[in-house]
């Protein structure tokens, strides 16, 4: 078990509700994304109802409405918790910046970071920023390009971008991947 204690931030969030009915930046996209989801394995959707037995979890989103990958990779996690009973808090990421620094990605912010916990704040295990294929572009892109102050830093980032989208594909593919990394990571709970 981790030693991470996030105590202090369980009843600090918001709620899945309050964070789409308060987005000022891509909403729309957001719910189109959102009302996209269906579960295409009855299995996983009987996973997460599963989970409503248990009342010892608790899940905190770091999120930002500002941030492509929030937009893309939320609304599935909303829908894979909404039927788990497990409590679910978005933490604006700039108003939770001491959160963020526990869980850096490459040593840098990127969101969604997707925290479960249990009912004391331990952290039991974290998801994100995004599906792992798709997050493989980005490390790798950062080993191969450390120097962010290099002269072609922006112009290859830009590349690894592409790939990025690339990678999520053009359809909703990508949520079941989310779906199936969200259920694996839960089941070592």
């Amino acid at each position: 078990m981790s030693t991470t204690n996030l105590s202090d931030k369980l009843g600090k969030g918001i709620s899945p509700q309050q964070f789409m009915d308060g987005m000022n930046k891509n909403q729309e996209k957001f719910l189109e994304w959102y009302n996209a989801f269906q579960w295409e394995n009855e299995d996983d959707r009987e996973f997460f109802a599963s989970l409503s037995n248990r009342d010892d979890l608790r899940c905190l989103i770091l999120a930002a409405e500002w941030c492509g990958d929030v937009v893309r990779n939320v609304p599935v996690v909303f829908h894979a918790l909404a039927d788990s009973g497990i409590p679910t808090e978005i933490l604006i990421m700039e108003e939770h910046l001491d959160t963020m620094e526990q869980f850096l990605t490459g040593g840098g912010r990127a969101i969604p970071i997707v925290i479960f916990a249990d009912t004391g704040g331990f952290v039991l295990g974290h998801w994100g920023p995004r599906p792992q294929h798709v997050q493989a572009v980005m490390t790798s892109f950062k080993q191969a390009n450390p120097d962010r102050t290099a002269a072609d830093y922006e112009e290859k980032i830009k590349v690894a971008r592409t790939e990025m989208m690339a990678q999520y594909g053009e359809g909703t593919g990508y949520q079941q991947v989310i779906v199936r990394e969200l259920r694996e990571l839960l089941s070592d709970f």
